[in-house]
């Protein structure tokens, strides 16, 4: 299985990630990529960008190193209505927006109903391609809801290979992701791969993201990311001229 783009990282923009687009869009290029997203963190999430930074997107080449460049956000997922913490305007101006749930923004203790509220009203905008790491056990979930609304409004749903690093916060993320992905096949609803880096070493990195495709036998022909074709039916901008 050959993997042609990586559709969630970060550059030093973020706050807590550590590298440029320039060493990001290199590790791309090393590891093989065709496409690498850079999804900076939304202005809700302590210690990163301003909005400012997402309104001046348009100044960066979109090509570099080899590599088609997606330049977008990772929005922050704030309540349960699907609120989110980017406006829609500038939102449609971004190549690629994948929505997440992150404790600081959206808080611990809601319910299953509330957090599979909040998924299914954000999948409800149609400028949001992506939610990201939907595999965190802080945050139970009815997942066949999750999984048939993605097949309803086109959106992918993330594999994230941060998620299943050792050190990660997120709980219960293997066995959430297989849950997931065994729904996925049987809706035959495609997913996407997101190495979530923070360091440009990560970018890319879909060690985990193999192992747990492999473990279950997730078909291929599910997996967005490698076919770009597809891809592009779930993410536009990435047929625009460059």
């Amino acid at each position: 299985m050959k993997i042609l783009a990586d559709t969630h990282s970060h550059t030093l923009a973020s706050g807590h990630a550590y590298s440029t687009i320039t060493e990001m869009a290199e590790a791309a290029a090393a590891k093989g990529l065709e496409v690498l997203a850079l999804t900076e963190h939304a202005p809700k999430m302590p210690g990163t960008c301003g909005m400012f930074y997402f309104q001046n997107l348009d100044v960066v080449p979109r090509m570099q190193k080899g590599v088609r460049l997606l330049m977008g956000a990772e929005v922050n997922i704030m309540d349960p209505d699907g609120t989110i913490d980017i406006p829609e305007d500038t939102c449609r101006d971004l190549d690629i927006v994948v929505a997440s749930i992150h404790p600081p923004c959206y808080g611990l203790g809601h319910t299953a109903e509330e957090n599979t509220r909040a998924y299914v009203e954000v999948m409800k905008k149609p400028y949001i391609h992506i939610i990201g790491h939907p595999d965190d056990g802080r945050f139970p979930m009815d997942y066949e809801v999750l999984v048939r609304t993605a097949k309803e409004t086109g959106t992918l749903l993330e594999v994230n290979n941060s998620s299943l690093r050792p050190q990660s916060s997120r709980k219960g993320t293997r066995e959430n992701m297989l849950t997931m992905l065994e729904l996925c096949r049987q809706y035959e609803v495609p997913v996407t791969t997101g190495s979530d880096a923070h360091v440009n070493v990560d970018a890319g990195n879909f060690v985990n993201v193999r192992e747990v495709i492999e473990y279950c036998g997730f078909p291929e022909e599910l997996i967005a990311t490698t076919n770009l074709e597809m891809l592009k039916k779930f993410i536009p901008s990435l047929g625009n001229a460059v």
